[in-house]
């Protein structure tokens, strides 16, 4: 299966001319839910490129413990850590969907980059997101409780006000992940959320979870981070 650097997000905009000479180094797959596409301390270095469907990143302590530390939807990409330092592998990553993927080798993920200073600064974006919700999510984890550690995460994955305030997070998250991802076990989780629910700052309603007062878990987060 083949396809065109060009089609991919993070190349659209640049001539073809320019990713043509790299296009014969990529390798096209598919990958189905569950199958596991890196792991940890892997020493290869290629770059992978979400083209549909999504995939989980996933750290464990030394203790065996998992946590999420990201979903990688259509559009956005992985792996690029080991191309560019040479270090083995930091996360496991697996499908979590049906997955349609471009494998690209580290030496020509570098060389596209070098060639084209437009994509240099596209990574040096990408790479500056992901530093700050890192720094967000740790300063989380050390400053929060469970609780407000939940109300940041919902905050996070729901999607932009509607015309009354609430905010939406469709599909409704699984409390297991939100647990994974905030360094938490599930039954707490579920304990809060369900208070929330009686509160009236949750809803559910058609496939989605609605966070109906959104100032109500900000300003919780507030005051625990002040406190």
């Amino acid at each position: 299966m083949t396809g065109k650097l060009e089609a991919i997000t993070f190349f659209h905009g640049i001539p073809s001319r320019l990713l043509r000479p790299h296009e014969a180094r990529a390798l096209w797959l598919t990958a189905e839910p569950g199958r596991l596409i890196l792991d940890f301390d892997d020493l290869s270095d290629d770059v992978f490129f979400v083209t549909s469907g999504s995939v989980r990143v996933v750290v464990r302590t030394p203790g065996g413990r998992e946590l999420i530390l990201d979903e990688v939807a259509a559009g956005g990409f992985f792996g690029e850590m080991a191309a560019i330092d040479g270090a083995a592998r930091s996360a496991t990553v697996a499908a979590l969907t049906r997955c349609r993927i471009c494998r690209l080798p580290g030496a020509a993920f570098m060389a596209v980059l070098a060639d084209v200073p437009e994509l240099s600064r596209r990574m040096m974006q990408v790479l500056t997101s992901r530093i700050r919700e890192a720094n967000a999510r740790m300063l989380e984890l050390t400053t929060l409780d469970i609780r407000h550690r939940l109300y940041a995460e919902l905050l996070r994955r729901a999607g932009p006000p509607g015309p009354d305030g609430s905010r939406t997070i469709s599909p409704p998250p699984i409390q297991q992940t939100l647990a994974l991802r905030i360094g938490a076990r599930r039954e707490p989780i579920s304990r809060e959320i369900a208070q929330l629910l009686r509160a009236g700052v949750l809803a559910r309603h058609r496939g989605a979870l609605v966070i109906r007062t959104p100032s109500v878990l900000e300003q919780a987060i507030a005051a625990q981070a002040a406190s």
